[in-house]
């Protein structure tokens, strides 16, 4: 007899439908499951099959056919484990066939019978969301993530009996409810501030410039200033995210299986900081098994590289196309998938090799050649990609020990909010969000200096040695600053300000 169960694979961040036809016939003993699996998928059979049996279920047939259709796209994982024995125990009339017409199924299982949880349930639940189907069979430890769809029912399940007495009428089970809603409001609250950060105002200063353009920074100083307190802090002062990043970025750590047990919504920015020994692999995604990177895991929230210098050369280039697309696709002899990746890049580097060339309380014992080949570890394209460069000096006691409280997260986030709402204005009709991706058109038309801004300029430009590459940023990096002071023209505060954001392009570091 022949059986047919609707389950769902994952390719990149985006699920496809899957059929389970499950044939028992009467012939020769034999085992077969076709529609091109992975070694999980093939090992299935053999935990279905004590499953089963443990569970109380007859396993005794004799040709056994299992088809994952579509047969060109791989089906990887043990999720289809829960409805291969649905199928199974319909084909040999263990249940009526009918009970499995409109819902999908999917779970991997225990050899005793449990249903264990699975990678992807949001996006297979955002995938079944329509009017033909009535709801979705899952494992209990993944019902709050698909909850947080609407259109279907999510029904949690924790053993084999209970999914099979669910859909046989016998164990009435109520779907899955949450107010996804209070929830998001719950989950967008952050445990740290930037009023923790004793001293280092002017780089909260640029910082805020930072949030509020969506410009990339890099940080330059001596260890122990703080640089790694002050990106940490990076995400409590981007705008909030809204439901609909929040939906997407939960689906990257779902299918990362990154999400903790109840976990449904990610509330908050993600912050990622791989150490400086991540491989390609791992930053950009990939591999034998394609899973999102940590580009792919930063995605609208902050990457944070510290010891830039310490990475490897080559792994650093491969942030040039999600730096530039906000996307990185992941290309592999049997499939290419796509990662969404669009975040804020904050690197931090020390000044020279030993880390005390600007710390006037020790001696740096590098040469001028070694903190040369230090800094160009960083490769010019990827510099291109970073708008704010600041240096990050040593904290002093007084600082340290001073009862007044530095400027707060709350208060650095309102100026990054009016400044966004007026780029959202300035931007309405097009595909730009911040003035970081303004093109050298949209630099011409937004970018007014008064005649003092421009004069001032110019004279930097030939004073502190500047790039044409560091002219553009600095016009990008004045008009955010513009925009946090409410002005229509760039002036020469502006341009002042932001020329103190070049720190590296300056003739002393080149």
């Amino acid at each position: 007899m022949l059986a047919k169960v609707i389950s769902a694979g994952v390719m990149g961040v985006d699920a496809f439908t899957v059929e389970v036809e499950v044939d028992v016939s009467k012939g020769f003993p034999r085992t077969a499951l076709v529609g091109l699996p992975d070694a999980a998928v093939k090992e299935s059979l053999d935990r279905v099959r004590t499953a089963m049996t443990n569970s109380r279920y007859h396993f005794k047939v004799r040709r056994l056919t299992i088809n994952l259709a579509p047969a060109d796209l791989r089906k990887e994982g043990p999720c289809f484990e829960l409805p291969i024995a649905a199928g199974i125990l319909a084909a040999t009339q263990q249940i009526d066939a009918e009970v499995l017409d409109g819902y999908a199924i999917a779970g991997e299982l225990a050899l005793d019978g449990r249903v264990r949880p699975i990678r992807g349930a949001l996006p297979m639940a955002i995938h079944f969301r329509d009017p033909g189907m009535t709801g979705f069979v899952l494992p209990a430890e993944n019902a709050h993530e698909a909850a947080v769809v609407k259109g279907i029912d999510v029904i949690p399940v924790k053993t084999l009996t209970e999914a099979v007495g669910f859909l046989t009428g016998n164990e009435p089970m109520d779907p899955a409810s949450l107010d996804v809603r209070q929830l998001f409001e719950i989950r967008a609250q952050y445990e740290i501030d930037y009023q923790e950060v004793k001293g280092q105002e002017h780089v909260k200063r640029g910082l805020t410039v930072a949030a509020a353009g969506g410009h990339n920074a890099l940080m330059l100083g001596p260890p122990g200033t703080g640089k790694t307190m002050l990106a940490q802090r990076l995400p409590t002062i981007l705008p909030p995210l809204t439901m609909e990043e929040s939906v997407e970025t939960t689906k990257i750590y779902s299918v990362a299986g990154l999400l903790s047990a109840g976990e449904a919504l990610l509330g908050t920015r993600p912050f990622r900081s791989p150490h400086h020994t991540v491989s390609d692999v791992a930053l950009v995604g990939g591999g034998t098994v394609p899973r999102p990177g940590e580009v792919s895991l930063a995605h609208h929230g902050v990457l944070f590289l510290d010891e830039l210098p310490e990475f490897n050369r080559s792994t650093l280039e491969v942030l040039r196309q999600p730096l530039e697309d906000g996307y990185v696709t992941v290309s592999r002899a049997k499939a290419t998938v796509t990662y969404p990746s669009r975040f804020m890049l904050i690197g931090a580097l020390n000044p020279c090799p030993c880390g005390y060339f600007t710390d006037p309380r020790r001696e740096c014992h590098c040469t001028p050649p070694q903190i040369q080949r230090y800094h160009s570890k960083i490769s010019g394209p990827l510099m291109d990609r970073i708008d704010i460069q600041l240096e990050v000096p040593a904290v002093e006691y007084r600082d340290l020990r001073s009862p007044v409280d530095g400027d707060t997260s709350e208060r650095m986030l309102e100026q990054v909010l009016a400044a966004r709402k007026i780029q959202s204005k300035r931007f309405a009709r097009t595909a730009i969000t911040a003035n970081s991706q303004m093109s050298n058109r949209h630099i011409k038309k937004h970018c007014e200096l008064s005649p003092d801004a421009e004069q001032l300029l110019s004279q930097a430009m030939q004073t502190l040695g500047l790039s044409a590459r560091a002219y553009t940023k600095i016009l990008k990096v004045s008009r955010t600053i513009a925009d946090l002071d409410a002005a229509d023209r760039i002036g020469t505060q502006h341009v002042s300000e932001a020329i103190q954001y070049r720190s590296l392009d300056r003739s002393v570091w080149a």
